[in-house]
Protein backbone atom coordinates (compact mmCIF):
# COMPACT_ATOMS: atom_id res chain seq x y z
CA UNK A 1 0.00 0.00 0.00
CA UNK A 2 1.51 3.38 -0.85
CA UNK A 3 1.88 6.67 1.48
CA UNK A 4 2.69 9.85 1.93
CA UNK A 5 4.63 11.46 4.83
CA UNK A 6 4.11 15.25 4.04
CA UNK A 7 3.69 18.16 5.73
CA UNK A 8 3.14 22.34 5.81
CA UNK A 9 3.14 24.05 8.97
CA UNK A 10 3.10 27.92 9.53
CA UNK A 11 3.14 29.64 12.94
CA UNK A 12 4.98 31.49 15.62
CA UNK A 13 7.97 30.65 17.06
CA UNK A 14 8.03 29.89 20.42
CA UNK A 15 11.81 30.56 21.39
CA UNK A 16 14.84 31.07 20.03
CA UNK A 17 16.37 28.99 17.21
CA UNK A 18 18.74 26.70 19.07
CA UNK A 19 21.59 25.63 16.80
CA UNK A 20 23.97 23.17 17.44
CA UNK A 21 26.53 21.32 15.08
CA UNK A 22 26.91 16.92 15.38
CA UNK A 23 30.19 15.12 15.81
CA UNK A 24 30.61 16.26 12.04
CA UNK A 25 30.03 19.38 11.51
CA UNK A 26 26.47 19.51 10.04
CA UNK A 27 24.57 22.38 11.56
CA UNK A 28 20.96 21.29 13.36
CA UNK A 29 18.50 24.10 14.50
CA UNK A 30 15.92 22.72 16.80
CA UNK A 31 12.63 25.08 16.58
CA UNK A 32 9.14 25.67 18.50
CA UNK A 33 6.33 26.63 17.05
CA UNK A 34 3.09 27.41 17.96
CA UNK A 35 0.07 26.66 15.64
CA UNK A 36 -3.32 28.64 16.39
CA UNK A 37 -6.39 28.01 15.77
CA UNK A 38 -9.42 30.22 15.93
CA UNK A 39 -12.47 28.83 17.08
CA UNK A 40 -15.85 29.83 15.50
CA UNK A 41 -19.22 30.14 17.87
CA UNK A 42 -18.74 28.52 20.94
CA UNK A 43 -16.05 26.67 19.38
CA UNK A 44 -12.42 27.79 22.05
CA UNK A 45 -9.20 28.69 20.06
CA UNK A 46 -6.82 26.14 20.04
CA UNK A 47 -3.07 25.75 20.38
CA UNK A 48 -0.98 23.28 18.42
CA UNK A 49 3.04 22.91 19.99
CA UNK A 50 5.52 21.31 17.51
CA UNK A 51 9.01 20.81 17.31
CA UNK A 52 10.83 20.98 14.49
CA UNK A 53 14.09 19.76 13.18
CA UNK A 54 15.92 22.16 9.95
CA UNK A 55 19.51 20.67 9.00
CA UNK A 56 22.65 22.10 7.41
CA UNK A 57 22.51 25.50 5.20
CA UNK A 58 19.13 26.29 6.21
CA UNK A 59 19.55 25.14 9.96
CA UNK A 60 22.39 27.76 9.71
CA UNK A 61 19.55 30.57 7.77
CA UNK A 62 17.11 29.59 10.81
CA UNK A 63 19.54 30.53 13.53
CA UNK A 64 20.80 33.89 11.92
CA UNK A 65 17.52 35.32 11.11
CA UNK A 66 14.71 33.82 13.08
CA UNK A 67 13.70 34.45 16.69
CA UNK A 68 11.36 34.40 18.95
CA UNK A 69 8.05 35.53 18.08
CA UNK A 70 8.75 35.53 14.23
CA UNK A 71 6.71 33.83 11.77
CA UNK A 72 7.87 30.87 9.34
CA UNK A 73 6.42 28.38 7.31
CA UNK A 74 7.96 24.75 7.07
CA UNK A 75 7.48 22.41 4.73
CA UNK A 76 8.77 18.85 5.49
CA UNK A 77 7.99 14.96 7.07
CA UNK A 78 7.36 13.40 10.07
CA UNK A 79 9.78 12.14 11.85
CA UNK A 80 8.97 9.58 15.59
CA UNK A 81 11.27 9.79 17.98
CA UNK A 82 11.54 7.34 20.81
CA UNK A 83 14.00 6.58 23.90
CA UNK A 84 13.80 5.20 27.54
CA UNK A 85 13.69 7.36 30.52
CA UNK A 86 16.39 6.76 32.30
CA UNK A 87 14.78 8.64 35.70
CA UNK A 88 11.75 6.16 35.37
CA UNK A 89 12.70 3.23 32.73
CA UNK A 90 9.54 4.74 31.17
CA UNK A 91 9.08 4.49 27.08
CA UNK A 92 8.63 8.02 26.13
CA UNK A 93 8.06 9.19 22.07
CA UNK A 94 7.14 12.85 20.69
CA UNK A 95 6.96 13.28 17.04
CA UNK A 96 8.69 16.11 15.23
CA UNK A 97 9.09 17.87 11.69
CA UNK A 98 12.07 17.50 9.80
CA UNK A 99 11.55 20.39 7.68
CA UNK A 100 13.19 20.30 3.74
CA UNK A 101 12.40 23.88 3.16
CA UNK A 102 11.74 27.31 5.43
CA UNK A 103 10.02 30.34 4.30
CA UNK A 104 10.23 33.40 6.49
CA UNK A 105 7.37 34.75 6.64
CA UNK A 106 8.06 37.73 9.30
CA UNK A 107 10.37 38.78 11.98
CA UNK A 108 9.18 38.98 15.64
CA UNK A 109 9.53 43.02 15.60
CA UNK A 110 12.28 43.37 17.72
CA UNK A 111 15.06 46.08 17.07
CA UNK A 112 17.78 43.59 17.49
CA UNK A 113 19.89 44.40 14.22
CA UNK A 114 22.21 41.09 14.25
CA UNK A 115 18.83 38.76 13.08
CA UNK A 116 17.80 41.10 10.17
CA UNK A 117 15.86 39.52 7.50
CA UNK A 118 17.33 37.71 4.92
CA UNK A 119 15.47 39.80 2.53
CA UNK A 120 16.54 43.48 4.29
CA UNK A 121 18.42 45.77 2.50
CA UNK A 122 20.97 48.13 3.48
CA UNK A 123 19.21 50.01 5.65
CA UNK A 124 17.59 47.03 7.14
CA UNK A 125 14.49 47.45 5.83
CA UNK A 126 12.34 44.43 4.36
CA UNK A 127 11.68 44.27 0.93
CA UNK A 128 8.16 42.41 2.04
CA UNK A 129 8.89 39.86 -0.36
CA UNK A 130 9.38 36.33 1.69
CA UNK A 131 12.89 34.67 1.94
CA UNK A 132 12.66 30.62 1.20
CA UNK A 133 15.24 28.18 1.49
CA UNK A 134 15.30 24.95 0.05
CA UNK A 135 17.87 22.32 1.48
CA UNK A 136 18.02 18.90 -0.37
CA UNK A 137 21.42 17.82 0.71
CA UNK A 138 20.45 17.48 4.62
CA UNK A 139 21.39 13.92 6.36
CA UNK A 140 18.60 12.00 5.91
CA UNK A 141 18.11 9.55 8.79
CA UNK A 142 20.46 11.82 10.68
CA UNK A 143 21.09 9.68 13.94
CA UNK A 144 19.49 11.95 16.97
CA UNK A 145 21.43 10.13 19.55
CA UNK A 146 24.81 12.85 18.18
CA UNK A 147 22.62 15.42 18.67
CA UNK A 148 20.74 16.71 22.07
CA UNK A 149 18.39 18.97 22.82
Amino acid sequence: MASLNKVIIMGILTRNPDLKRTGSGTAVCEIGLALNRKGTGKAKDEVCFVDVVVWGKTAESCGKYLSKGSTAMFEGRLSLEQWTDSASGARRSRMKVIAESVQFISSSGKADNSRQSPDSGENGKSSGTPEQFNENDYPDGENFDDVRF
